[in-house]
């Protein structure tokens, strides 16, 4: 008979605290005890309930079988079933940009669209150090003033260019916070940021390593703490805090040889354009790689799970198909689907990979799609920046690349003497290199969210640049692929 028990859920940690306060007897209030009693379940008979009940009468066993299973056996997915929830306050947004690398973590972010900024700002250690917080400070101070500056220039023009939602009292916070969302784009990736983060014990000992070996001190002193915060509560399941030589060092190895080779074949780089003809090209997005039959895994996976025929029979069958049988296959997939469905999971089977040129603000939406492989350059002043049409509209251009000139000045003093922070000082507006690699699935769940007239305006034309470059890629792929508000519309044509 079906039985579903109710283990746990999260509560608040004051709240455990003031209750262990008033009951000091309850010191079995850890998530070890969970990960014990289902580590036991493969190995002993008895309900799991049971196991529950017995772990928590006995925490220290229950710690002694974690470490045993989790460390000595290398079962680490044990970890997984304790559960974190994070405050995280007082960073940087440059700081919570490596956070959130880590995509089996949950995140939710205070908006600096939503949210009228104050002039806070996190003083990396490094700047200190080089002698050289007096203009970084007075930087960030004229980059906040026209932060303000640009808001209030910026929410008179929204208004104007929309009257009938303008009307409507409900629609006041939509409007201002597309003033928001222009006028961050001249506040630094030092500016101070917080967030909810959930993750489980295995997460937690990952990002703890990784960020312990990052060169930022702001990094390191956060995995720290992060670490003071949560061992005490579950010692048996967080114990390899510090980095691994893999972990510290990779990244500066890959650095000097990446230097090396490109001093000694700069001849071949400076040879080679932008504009050279490899993959197709759209604005800032350009298609590295698509397979030449991608339409025809797709169809021949969905020809797979729907018979029981080999996937090498079901790829030859599908070859022979002309294009009036592919279109009726590929809109079988589609026929019952909504605005509000994902597509079958056998759209995962052909992948798309980009390269990008994109703002920090578009990162900053970009990288919260944690099912893509996003890997990233250093921000380049070289690559310019994106400045947003309204402020251009509104004539306040000007004063925005006067200030991006200043920053960048103070980005190169910094840059001479502690590089590894100089990008603390650069803006939401500064871009940089990314490659983003995705499948059609997860390419159908972006344009659901950034492709919708609701997103925001720099990510969705990215993502409208992207789709545009997959349509001629895999046209029967993504014959429906639009974002939300573009749906109706689109079925309409495809099933008429």
């Amino acid at each position: 008979m079906m039985k579903i028990i109710l283990a746990g859920y999260n509560l608040d940690y004051d709240t455990i605290r003031k209750l262990q306060a008033a009951r000091p007897e309850l010191q079995n209030l850890t998530p070890e005890t969970l990960s014990a009693a289902y580590a036991r379940i493969s190995r002993d008979p008895r309900p799991v309930n049971e196991l529950r009940a017995v772990a928590r009468e006995e925490v220290e066993k229950a710690r002694q079988s974690n470490r045993a299973i989790v460390f000595g056996l290398g079962h680490s997915s044990v970890a997984e079933h304790a559960v974190f929830n994070i405050d995280v306050l007082g960073v940087s947004r440059l700081l919570v940009e490596e956070i959130e690398r880590f995509r089996l973590c949950s995140y939710t972010e205070k908006s600096q669209r939503y949210i009228l900024l104050a002039d806070d700002a996190v003083i990396p250690e490094e700047v200190r150090e080089a002698g050289l917080e007096k203009p970084f400070r007075e930087t960030i101070g004229e980059q906040n003033a026209l932060y303000h500056k640009l808001y209030e220039g910026l929410l008179p023009h929204v208004l104007e260019k929309n009257p009938e939602m303008a009307n409507l009292p409900a629609n006041r916070s939509t409007l201002e916070g597309w003033a928001k969302e222009d006028a961050r784009y001249i506040v630094s990736l030092a500016t101070e940021a917080q967030l909810g983060m959930t993750l489980n014990a295995r997460n937690l000992e990952l990002l703890l390593r990784r960020l312990a070996a990052h060169p930022l001190q702001e990094s390191r002193a956060f995995s720290r703490q992060l670490y003071e915060r949560t061992f005490e509560i579950a010692p048996s399941l967080i114990r390899y805090a510090e980095p691994t030589p893999f972990d510290r060092d990779t990244r500066s190895a890959l650095r000097r040889a990446g230097e090396a080779l490109l001093t000694r074949h700069s001849g071949i780089v400076e040879k080679e354009s932008d504009d050279d003809g490899k993959g197709l090209q759209q604005g800032d997005v350009r298609l590295i790689d698509a397979a030449a039959d991608a339409d025809d895994r797709i169809l021949a996976a969905l020809l797979h799970t729907s018979s029981t025929l080999s996937l090498d029979r079901c790829r030859t069958l599908v070859q022979k198909m002309d294009a009036a049988e592919k279109t009726a296959l590929i809109k079988e997939a589609f026929r019952f689907l909504s605005q509000h469905d994902s597509v079958l999971r056998e759209f995962e089977y052909a992948d798309l990979t980009f390269e990008l040129i994109i703002s920090a603000s578009c990162y900053a939406q970009l990288k919260r799609h944690r099912m893509a492989t996003l890997t990233v350059q250093d921000y380049d002043p070289d690559l310019g920046v994106t400045v947003p049409s309204a402020i251009v509209e509104t004539g306040m251009e000007p004063s925005f690349l006067e200030a991006i000139a200043k920053t960048e000045a103070v980005y190169r003093q910094i840059a001479r003497s502690a590089p590894r922070a100089a990008a603390y000082i650069l803006t939401n507006a500064h871009r940089r290199r990314a490659i983003l690699k995705v499948n059609a699935r997860e390419l159908y769940h972006m344009a659901h969210l950034r492709a919708d007239a609701h997103a925001q305006w720099d990510i969705r034309r990215i993502t409208d640049d992207m789709l545009t470059l997959a349509r001629q890629a895999m046209p029967l792929t993504f014959l429906l692929a639009t974002g939300k508000d573009g749906f109706a519309e689109a079925y309409r044509v495809l099933f008429p």
